[in-house]
């Protein structure tokens, strides 16, 4: 007899555990259902900003160089780096447009301000 009060005594704590299971088992579905919505609108918003490049804009390269580009391809962007230095980049590496800030309004001397008379 005592074996059998054995056996009842798992099965009692064991339904306990069956809400424990799912949520082992929801979690990583979650998990991964995030991580490909986050991937997708990271995809749709690098193919807005490649569609969207055209002659003039300033922009910045996957690998850190800035440029104004001065001509667009199907597949390619020449950029100007300098001065009558032009490089060709592949569309994709073109990783975000530089908003060019408005011209801060121009500084009036005040008299209480040192170093600044005399300029």
């Amino acid at each position: 007899m005592s074996s059998g009060g054995l056996l009842a005594l798992p099965m009692a704590t064991s339904g306990g555990s069956s809400g424990t299971g799912l949520l082992i088992f929801l979690l990583p579905l979650l998990l991964i259902g995030w991580m490909v919505f986050t991937q997708r609108k990271r995809q749709k918003d690098a193919a807005n900003l490649q569609s969207s490049i055209e002659v003039g804009d300033e922009v910045c390269t996957t690998s850190g160089l800035f440029g104004t580009v001065t001509a667009v391809d199907a597949t390619t962007v020449t950029l100007e780096v300098a001065p009558n230095v032009n490089v060709r980049y592949d569309r994709r590496a073109v990783g975000m447009k530089i908003s060019t800030p408005e011209a801060p309004a121009p500084d009036h001397d005040e008299p209480g301000q040192p170093g600044r008379q005399g300029e």
